[in-house]
């Protein structure tokens, strides 16, 4: 299983898709970035697992645009059935 994809927590509203790719191409080849507007999450994907460790134990706990990051390997996406009542 490949672990390329990371879960970036705890970002500044403000903060644009552009804005997190340009921070985490220092660390690598950025293969995807979302930034989930209005949420202050989003999720970057590397182009391999070596540079994906390297961005998530470089930036975890650095500061970014006034907040502290809290970045992630990102869990697999799991869709639950909804509940009858």
């Amino acid at each position: 299983m490949q672990n390329r994809k990371l879960f970036v927590g705890n970002l500044n509203y403000s903060v644009r898709q552009q804005e997190i790719s340009e921070l985490f191409a220092n660390y690598g080849e950025v293969a995807y970035a979302k930034v989930i507007e209005g949420k202050g999450f989003g999720f970057v994907e590397m182009a391999s697992e070596e540079q994906a460790e390297n961005a998530k134990n470089s930036l975890n706990g650095t500061e970014f645009k006034g907040r502290t990051l809290n970045i992630d390997i990102a869990k697999p996406q799991t869709f639950n059935k909804p509940r009858r009542h």
